[in-house]
């Protein structure tokens, strides 16, 4: 698993490649402590890359729109793969996301 942040203007870039498992969680929560500090940004995870994603990437996934939105900022996810659109429809994250 791959993480590279980048920040432009007023938003925060998080590009994800790989397979988000339970292995991988644990170095992409330390990844994503830049975004989960930042105040008021509008963060966007670009997913074009991301083939799998398990549950343990899900409740991060979720923590980080948690802390995001107590920061004062908003979390979109983008170009997300057939895939793991079918992971977060059938659990309910569909709903919860801001997916374009």
């Amino acid at each position: 698993m791959k993480t590279i942040i980048s920040e432009e203007n007023d938003k925060m870039i998080a590009v994800l490649e790989g397979e988000l498992d339970t292995a991988a969680a644990v170095q992409t929560e330390k990844d994503f402590q830049l975004l989960m500090d930042s105040k008021g940004k509008n963060i966007v995870l670009d997913c074009t890359g991301l083939q799998y994603i398990s549950s343990s990437g899900l409740r991060l996934f979720l923590s980080l729109l948690k802390r995001t939105k107590a920061n004062g900022g908003t979390l979109t996810i983008e170009n997300i793969g057939d895939n793991i659109k079918k992971v977060f429809s059938m659990t309910g994250f569909s709903a919860l996301f801001d997916i374009r």
